[in-house]
C-alpha cells in the first residue's frame, strides 16, 4: 500500500543534536557539583525525554534528595533554551529527502520525546518555511514513546491509517513505538544508536542515508 505519512522522530534521525544535548546536560551536572561524561557517551542517554536523561546522567547515592534533580532540570533547561542550535543540524541529505515527499504529496510530521516546546521551536529554527503536518514533542496528556497514545493522536489527527504511515527514528524506542502503533518502521543507521540494535528491535527496513526512505513509500 502506498504510505501517505511519515512519521519522523526528531534526535538523532532529522537533526544531529547530540552535542547540544550533552553540552546543556554536562552545564547542570557541573553546576550542581556532579561530574559530567563525555559528550560521545550521550549517544545511549538521550531518547527517552529529558528527565529519563538526568536519571542517567546524575551519579547519586540512592534516596538523593528530588530537589537536587529538579535544581539539575531547571538548569538543563534553561541553558539548552539559549543554546539548543549552537551546534545542532538536520543531517546532511535530510532537506533534499523532505523536499521528494513535498513533490510526492506524502505528509511528513515530527514527534519527539523532547519536551513539545523544544521541538516545535527546533524545527522552527532549523526547518524554516518547510510544512510539517504536525510537530508534536513531549505532551502532558501522551505517555512519552514506546507507548502509541502520541503516535494514534496523529494518525486520528490526520485521518491515516496505521498501514498508510511509516514511522522513522534511530533508536530500539523508536522501533518499539513503531511496533506498538502497528506502523512500519524504518531505522536510520547514520543516527544515535548502532544499527544491531534497531534490527534487535524489530526495525522493519535499515536507512543508510536519507535518500533510502524514499524506496519505502
Amino acid at each position: 500500500m502506498t504510505k501517505k505519512l511519515c512519521i519522523f522522530d526528531l534526535d538523532g534521525t532529522l537533526i544531529d543534536s547530540l552535542y547540544d544535548l550533552a553540552d546543556a546536560m554536562n552545564y547542570a551536572l557541573e553546576k550542581n557539583g556532579m561530574p559530567v561524561h563525555d559528550r560521545e557517551k550521550y549517544r545511549f542517554m538521550v531518547g527517552s525525554g529529558i528527565s529519563v536523561l538526568a536519571d542517567r546522567a546524575m551519579v547519586v547515592p540512592e534516596g538523593t534528595d528530588s530537589q537536587l534533580k529538579k535544581a539539575i532540570l531547571d538548569d538543563f533547561n534553561s541553558h539548552y533554551n539559549v543554546h539548543n542550535t549552537d551546534l545542532t543540524a538536520p543531517y546532511e541529505g535530510v532537506n533534499e529527502m523532505l523536499d521528494c515527499l513535498d513533490r510526492m504529496g506524502t505528509a511528513y510530521c515530527v514527534l519527539s520525546n523532547k519536551p513539545d516546546e523544544f521541538t516545535v521551536s527546533i524545527v522552527k529554527q532549523l526547518f524554516p518555511g518547510r510544512v510539517f503536518a504536525c510537530v508534536m514533542g513531549k505532551r502532558e496528556e501522551y505517555p512519552r514513546k514506546p507507548d502509541p497514545a502520541s503516535v494514534n493522536a496523529i494518525l486520528s489527527q490526520l485521518s491515516i491509517e496505521p498501514e498508510q504511515a511509516l514511522y522513522i527514528g534511530d533508536s530500539n524506542i523508536d522501533m518499539q513505538t513503531a511496533a506498538n502503533a502497528g506502523i512500519e518502521s524504518i531505522g536510520v543507521s547514520w543516527g544515535f544508536r548502532p544499527v544491531a540494535e534497531l534490527e534487535a528491535s524489530g526495525a522493519a527496513h535499515i536507512a543508510d542515508k536519507p535518500e533510502d526512505i524514499l524506496k519505502y513509500l
